[in-house]
């Protein structure tokens, strides 16, 4: 299960398939640090038992029904401060090549893939090595929910859920791969302003008025766009702007 990719340029020549797992960041950020990975290697789990999240979140999955993989990147044409290309570069990728299956899946700031109205459907964490010479490499963890059909969170759902249909894994593993793969020597050939712009175009609530929570409180905002360093740019109905970065609000519904 999960060979070699033949049809990619540098993505997948190298697999680790594990048949259970705590996390798969934790074991490719450890390989990385024993010099047994590089960019290129994927690390991918039957089971995945302490999937990360976002804000220390933990992601459920049931063996053998999901997608929960972590690939290594070698940055080393970005800054620091300017990761969140990356991350934009991962999920339009991910979006598109789910988008066959489900035409309304959108990105959930930061990085959420989730289907309006019915759920969240999948994440990415990114997290990084860094040394003296600045961003060494990193790590881009994937969860996507496939054929689980049930959930203990009423905000998850799954593409059997959605579309009614069961899905290959190791199918839809090499097509994500794929696209992840054209998405990063994308943005390593500088095309910034086309990923951001496909970024935006998939925004979940963009340009629409909502309640979000900031702290104990309730606002009231419209998206309207990303800082340069990736935060959430609100519009607020006196019309002042306001930039929050990943742990400072909370979408409603989620």
């Amino acid at each position: 299960m999960y060979k070699i990719l033949a049809n990619t340029l540098f993505l997948g020549k190298d697999i680790h398939f594990l048949p259970d797992c705590h996390s798969t960041n934790d074991i490719a950020l450890q390989a990385l640090r024993q010099k047994e990975a590089y960019e290129g290697s994927i690390f991918i789990t039957n089971h995945q038992t302490r999937g990360k999240g976002q804000r220390g979140n933990t992601w459920e999955t049931k063996p053998g029904e999901n997608l929960t993989f972590s690939l290594v990147l070698q940055p080393y044409f970005l800054d620091l401060s300017e990761q969140f290309f990356l991350n934009m570069a991962i999920s339009n990728a991910i979006r598109q090549g789910m988008q066959e299956y489900i035409p309304q899946l959108q990105v959930k700031w930061p990085n959420d893939l989730v289907v309006p109205g019915t759920g969240k459907i999948g994440g990415i964490l990114i997290e990084n090595l860094v040394g003296s010479k600045g961003w060494e490499y990193a790590v881009v963890g994937i969860g996507l929910n496939i054929n689980q059909r049930e959930f203990s969170s009423p905000q998850a759902t799954s593409l059997s859920l959605v579309t009614g249909s069961s899905y290959p894994l190791e199918e839809l593993f090499k097509l994500l791969i794929i696209q992840v793969e054209q998405a990063y020597l994308a943005l390593k050939k500088g095309k910034r302003e086309l990923l951001q712009q496909e970024y935006l175009r998939q925004l979940y609530l963009l340009n629409q008025w909502a309640q979000f929570r900031v702290g104990e409180q309730t606002l009231e905002g419209k998206i309207i766009g990303l800082s340069e360093m990736g935060n959430l740019l609100l519009e607020l109905p006196s019309g002042q702007q306001q930039s929050f970065g990943i742990k400072e609000i909370t979408f409603p519904n989620f």
